[in-house]
């Protein structure tokens, strides 16, 4: 792995967010691999990315993990937001027991296959099995039916197809599938 410290972001960082996200979101398999747009992305007001930042930064509800390289520059980001049993999750699903949930998985291209993907999980599943009470179960993801190449890495980390298959929010023809990775 090229020289890139993984840590989570802080609140003031909403700028850097933003761009990152943007960058993603203008990314070739962006449209197999996120639920928004480039266009919706940019339409949002400094306050949105202000309060993503804010929200992502720090608390139980969600962290963002980011690859910064030495001069500054993120490299890749991975989002854990936390469902708490009792609630629902993203598709309206009654959530059992406490289970991370991995979203906004993204590493620039020309830093694939350099081990930042690797280190954004390992920095992500750490925090998630940081909480004791209640403790996560499990964490998850969905992964686009034609993201071959997404699936290939999320089962080379560790996580396993569950079978549950949902559509897609936006295209009912395509399906989402889920991966899960039990606490170990």
């Amino acid at each position: 792995m090229s020289r890139h410290v993984i840590r989570p972001v802080r609140a003031d960082e909403w700028l850097k967010v933003k761009q990152l996200r943007i960058a993603a979101l203008k990314d070739p398999a962006a449209a197999v691999a996120f639920l928004e747009t480039v266009e919706n992305a940019e339409s949002h007001p400094d306050e949105f990315w202000q309060g993503r930042a804010e929200g992502a930064s720090h608390g139980r509800a969600a962290r963002q993990f980011i690859a910064e390289a030495g001069d500054g520059q993120w490299d890749g980001s991975v989002t854990v937001l936390v469902e708490e049993a009792g609630t629902s999750d993203l598709f309206g699903v009654p959530v059992e027991a406490a289970q991370g949930h991995l979203v906004g998985v993204f590493v620039r291209p020309e830093q694939r296959g350099s081990g930042l993907s690797e280190a954004l999980f390992a920095a992500a599943l750490e925090w998630a099995w940081s909480f004791e009470e209640p403790a996560l179960e499990r964490v998850r993801l969905f992964v686009h039916e034609d993201n071959a190449r997404a699936g290939a890495f999320y089962r080379r980390v560790g996580f396993e197809a569950s079978g549950w298959v949902v559509p897609m929010p936006g295209d009912p023809s395509a399906k989402e599938l889920e991966y899960v990775f039990p606490r170990p």
